[in-house]
């Protein structure tokens, strides 16, 4: 009897990268850490910012935590893929943060703002875009009341960005709704859409159609 041989090889998936986004005040922190408790293996993205580190945040953990001067200086050495001034404050994403966890073949999740994912896509077009939304305005704003360490001329200022943020809706490739104390919900869409990209052949149309 001949030797069985295999009819098909399955092709080896290139690393993805996951851009978790949306309004400020939706949730992507409390997303994310509910993600980490689950088994996907994912390279997680630490963010650096300059803001002030509240309660339970963790550096190294939650973001990485830096002066003012320590982030200039990782601008002028090129150590980040994308940086801006957020709400009067620094954030970007550290450029071995990605590189890395691509070379060694794990797919990567990115926390950012709306104008760092656009950042993001326009470096890696392959990238896959999730924008976080509360389910409604009055739940929004109250997050927002309730966030530490913010003033009112924060607050306002991240009113008011939020309202362009959302005419940018059509450049994300998934919307996720994370209620008010349903945070499950959430975190239960946003891993079918990991897998749904982990299984997905190819971006356009079926060959046959």
């Amino acid at each position: 009897m001949s030797e069985n041989k295999l009819l098909f090889k399955i092709p080896k998936p290139e690393p993805k990268i996951f851009v978790l986004s949306g309004l400020s005040g939706s949730g992507k922190d409390s997303v994310l850490k509910e993600l980490k408790k689950h088994d996907l293996s994912l390279h997680f993205v630490v963010t650096a910012t300059t803001r002030g580190r509240r309660q339970g945040e963790v550096n190294g953990v939650d973001y990485f935590f830096v002066s003012v001067s320590e982030f200039e200086e990782m601008i002028s050495s090129d150590k980040l893929i994308e940086h801006a001034i957020v709400y009067e404050q620094y954030k970007g994403i550290p450029k071995a943060q990605i590189t890395e966890a691509i070379s060694s073949g794990k797919d990567v999740v990115i926390r950012v703002d709306v104008q760092g994912a656009a950042r993001v896509k326009s470096l890696f077009p392959q990238a896959i875009l999730i924008f976080l939304i509360p389910a409604n305005e009055d739940e929004w704003k109250l997050r927002l009341i309730n966030r530490e360490g913010d003033t009112e001329e924060q607050l306002q200022v991240r009113s008011k960005t939020a309202r362009q943020e959302l005419d940018r809706l059509n450049e994300f490739n998934y919307i996720v709704v994370n209620p008010q104390d349903r945070l499950d919900l959430a975190v239960k869409d946003v891993i079918a859409i990991i897998n749904a990209e982990r299984l997905k052949v190819n971006k356009g149309n079926p060959i046959n159609e």
